[in-house]
């Protein structure tokens, strides 16, 4: 693998990196003079048609530096006669959010080109998809499971795609949708410049890129895992049960008026959501049991102003892009400490300041180690005196236990397993912008059939009266040897399943 790195000069401006005139009118538009340092080492790289393995921090404009140069080759080298339903560039990425944020950035870009753009992702009526699909398409931007059931349906053709964009790679392995990348992958033409862009590179990162990259240029613009300088973490030692209690004060002590909040589940964050909203604070949950219609309804009231408080999963949030986002709240750590520093970047971004803070339970002090370790930095405890916990608490519900670091996410599922909550099942087929890992429950035979195979305190059914047969009738004794004697236990009928 090429190590091949474009030293970058702070004096660069756009006019330096040779784009077509329709291109830099857009990004004047826009109001950008310099790109940021993964626009500067990338777009040259991509221009030249090679292929780029690339190391960026969400919030760093990575995507601005795949979309202009891809749109700067496509108007380049046009296609006569192009059929329909067949991308010339394809760019996959993992949850609908981020399909939708990349696709809007090849419209601002692309204004003013002749090349036509198409996003597709589940969650929503695939019929609109597949009439956009009988016209003329440049660029695809598509989650992997929408894509291969478009491809299932012989509504998509990808035999003509020249460009492979793999967006935070990282977490489409981490969601599970390493098969699909593969299935995706054996579909594609053999001759194709491929660009693959990781917020980290993991083992399974590097295997990947050595088996999809041909000597490709190298751009990493942050060291591994570090986090932004410019976020300020703070930490606050508090119980569970007293941290939605802590959250609703500190916005309103602070007057905080936009904050992206992390929970584990999804069933916590809708409980949150309803307590700030409880509160008197206006919030609104995302993740992936919602519609797509109200996860974009609610990502577009937090962006205007409007939501004050965005709860997420960690699946539903990332490769959100939300401009000068001031505070980000870990309600609870993630087991996964790289998932921390995921989180946190949502702040902090384009030289912009940020807080990140975390409430931290007890329970949760092995995963703060786990981050401090990581981050290679002590994080600050801090205590909050104008917060006066409340009297007379409800009873705590009791949760189930947290999975130490080193176990994966989605590990499989036993019989001795607790019950996922509420909210958050398991049985549900997989989404796009979901864990396809292999190990959850399929749906259907989640409960046995026999009330006799379960662990239930209730008596087994009797079983039912033989019926006459045309035997010849038994002799008395033999009549009363085959009769239940009363009192002995009969294994068959009142054995226990196990």
């Amino acid at each position: 693998m090429s190590n091949t790195a474009i030293p970058l000069s702070n004096e660069i401006t756009f006019a330096d990196l040779n784009l077509a005139q329709p291109l830099m009118r857009a990004i004047a538009d826009a109001g950008y003079t310099q790109p940021t340092p993964v626009q500067a080492q990338a777009i040259p790289l991509v221009l030249a048609g090679g292929d780029l393995l690339a190391g960026a921090q969400t919030g760093t404009g990575k995507t601005a530096g795949f979309t202009l140069p891809i749109l700067h080759l496509l108007t380049a080298k046009p296609v006569a006669n192009q059929r329909p339903g067949r991308p010339r560039c394809l760019i996959l990425v993992p949850t609908r959010e981020l399909a939708a944020q990349v696709e809007e950035s090849v419209q601002t870009y692309g204004k003013y080109l002749a090349l036509k753009s198409m996003v597709m992702f589940g969650g929503v009526n695939i019929n609109p998809q597949i009439k956009a699909l009988r016209g003329q398409m440049d660029i695809l931007v598509a989650t992997p499971g929408r894509l291969l059931d478009h491809v299932g349906q012989k509504t998509l053709d990808l035999s003509g795609v020249e460009i492979l964009v793999l967006d935070e790679a990282d977490r489409m392995l981490d969601m599970g949708f390493i098969r699909d990348i593969k299935k995706i992958l054996a579909l594609l033409p053999k001759q194709r410049q491929n660009l693959l862009f990781s917020a980290t590179f993991s083992d399974e990162i590097k295997t990947l890129a050595d088996g999809l990259l041909h000597n490709p240029g190298y751009v990493e613009v942050a060291r591994r895992n570090s986090t932004v300088e410019l976020i300020e973490q703070s930490a606050h030692l508090v119980p569970q049960k007293l941290k939605s209690y802590l959250l609703a004060h500190l916005i309103k002590h602070n007057n905080w008026t936009q904050v992206l909040v992390f929970t584990r589940t999804k069933h916590g964050a809708n409980r949150l959501a309803e307590k700030l909203n409880a509160d008197g604070i206006p919030a609104a949950a995302i993740h992936g049991n919602k519609s797509q219609p109200a996860r974009t309804k609610a990502l577009a009231q937090f962006k205007d102003g409007t939501m004050p408080v965005l709860v997420a999963t960690d699946i539903a949030a990332r490769g959100l892009d939300i401009d000068m986002l001031p505070h980000v709240v870990n309600f609870e750590l993630p087991n996964i400490p790289e998932d921390y520093v995921h989180r946190i970047g949502r702040t902090g971004r384009a030289g912009s300041s940020g807080a990140a803070i975390s409430l931290v339970d007890s329970e949760e002090l092995p995963f703060l180690k786990n981050i401090e370790r990581l981050i290679k930095r002590d994080i600050p405890k801090v205590t909050v005196d104008s917060f006066v916990p409340p009297t007379n608490l409800p009873a705590e519900a009791p949760r189930p236990p947290r999975q130490p670091h080193g176990q994966r996410r989605h590990s499989h599922t036993t019989a001795s397993a607790p019950r996922p909550p509420a909210g958050g099942s398991r049985t549900q087929p997989p989404r796009d912008g979901q864990s396809r890992r292999p190990g959850n429950p399929q749906p259907g035979n989640t409960q046995p059939r026999n009330p006799q195979q379960r662990n239930s305190p209730l008596p087994a059914k009797p079983r039912p009266a033989q019926k006459p047969t045309d035997q010849p009738p038994l002799s008395e004794a033999a009549r009363h040897q085959s009769m239940p004697q009363p009192a002995l236990f009969s294994p068959r009928s009142g054995r226990r399943g196990k």
